[in-house]
C-alpha cells in the first residue's frame, strides 16, 4: 500500500506503480508505460484526429533527435537551458577507447571521452518541422499534423513531469491572421474535446518557463502578447492543477528564424495546439479510475472504447 500521504505527487506515483501503469526506471520523471496506459493514449489520439479532421493537415512524423544546427537557429539555448538534452557519442580511436573503459572500470566520470554527436533531443514537437518550411507558402498557409516525443531535463517525483513524453499537435504557418485564428480556434476545441472526455479543465493565460535574469520580462512580454494559454486540470493537488494542453502564437518568430516567408515575402507566421498526451491519460486515470472498463458510458462512447 501507499504510504505517501504528506506528498500528493508521490501519492499518485505510487498509486500509479502499484497498479502496473506506470513502471519506474529508477530515473526520477523516466517511465514504462503498460498496456492500459497506452491503450488510453491510442483512444484518445483517436478522438483528436476526428475532430481536427475538418482541417485536411498534413501528417508529419518526426523522430525524438533533430540536428543540432536546427538547434542553433532556436533561441531554446539561450530561454531554457536547463531543459534541454544534448546527445553525445564515442567518437575516438582505439587509445581513447582504452582510456574510456580505464575510467569506467575505475568507477570515474567515463562520459569526458564523448563527444557532441550531430543531433540534440526534441524539446518540442514542432520544432524539426520549421526548418522543412523554408521558402514561400502558399495563399491559404499551411496546416501540419505533429506527434513526437520530447525531452525536457526536469526530474520529478510528480507523475505528470517526465522527462520524456509525447505532445499531439496541430501547426498552422501563415499570416498572422491564420495563425492566430488557428490559436483562438483550437483553444475552444481543446476545450471541448477535453470536456467532453470527463475532465474539468480550466483556460489560463500562461507563460514559458524562461531562464535566467531576463526571464520575468520575458514571461511578462509573453502574457502582454496574449500568446500562451494553457488547459489545467487538478491531478495531484486541486490548489495547483496541471497543464495538459497548450494553445501558442509564435508570431514570426519561426519564420524569421528559418526563412518560412508568406505570399507576399514578408516573414510568416505560426502557432500551434500541443496535447500532452501522458498527461491527459494522467487527468483521466486520477478523474474516473485506473479500470478504463468502469469509466462512465459517454466518456468510453466518446473515446470509441464502449
Amino acid at each position: 500500500m501507499c504510504t505517501h500521504h504528506d506528498d500528493p505527487y508521490k501519492q499518485y506515483q505510487a498509486e500509479l506503480i502499484e497498479a502496473g501503469l506506470l513502471i519506474p526506471s529508477g530515473v526520477r520523471g523516466v517511465y514504462g508505460r503498460s498496456g492500459t496506459f497506452e491503450n488510453i493514449i491510442d483512444q484518445f489520439e483517436g478522438l483528436v484526429t476526428r475532430e481536427g479532421a475538418f482541417q485536411n493537415a498534413e501528417v508529419m512524423r518526426f523522430p525524438p533527435i533533430f540536428p543540432r544546427a536546427h538547434y542553433a537557429r532556436i533561441d531554446h539555448i539561450n530561454n531554457f537551458p536547463d531543459l534541454m538534452g544534448s546527445v553525445h557519442s564515442f567518437l575516438g580511436g582505439e587509445k581513447e577507447h582504452q582510456a574510456m573503459l580505464g575510467k569506467f572500470e575505475a568507477k570515474q566520470d567515463w562520459t569526458t571521452e564523448l563527444s557532441p554527436a550531430e543531433v540534440m533531443l526534441v524539446p518540442a514537437a514542432c520544432y524539426p518541422l520549421y526548418p522543412t518550411a523554408t521558402g514561400t507558402l502558399g495563399a491559404q498557409g499551411r496546416v501540419v499534423d505533429l506527434k513526437t516525443f520530447v525531452f525536457r531535463h526536469e526530474p520529478s517525483d510528480d507523475p505528470a513531469r517526465m522527462q520524456i513524453f509525447r505532445q499531439r499537435e496541430f501547426v498552422r504557418l501563415g499570416t498572422p491572421e491564420q495563425a492566430l485564428s488557428h490559436r483562438n480556434d483550437w483553444l475552444k476545441r481543446g476545450q471541448a474535446i477535453l470536456e467532453s472526455v470527463g475532465l474539468p479543465v480550466k483556460k489560463v493565460l500562461a507563460d514559458d518557463p524562461f531562464f535566467g535574469r531576463g526571464a520575468r520580462m520575458m514571461k511578462a512580454t509573453q502574457r502582454e502578447q496574449d500568446l500562451k494559454y494553457e488547459l489545467v486540470v487538478p491531478i495531484c493537488k486541486e490548489d495547483k492543477p496541471t497543464a495538459i494542453t497548450s494553445c501558442n502564437y509564435h508570431l514570426d518568430h519561426f519564420g524569421i528564424s528559418f526563412d518560412i516567408l508568406q505570399a507576399d515575402g514578408t516573414p510568416a507566421h505560426t502557432a500551434c495546439i500541443g496535447f500532452g498526451l501522458e498527461r491527459i491519460a494522467l487527468a483521466l486515470l486520477k478523474t474516473h479510475g485506473f479500470d478504463p472498463a468502469r469509466w462512465p458510458h459517454e466518456v468510453r462512447q466518446r473515446l470509441a472504447m464502449a
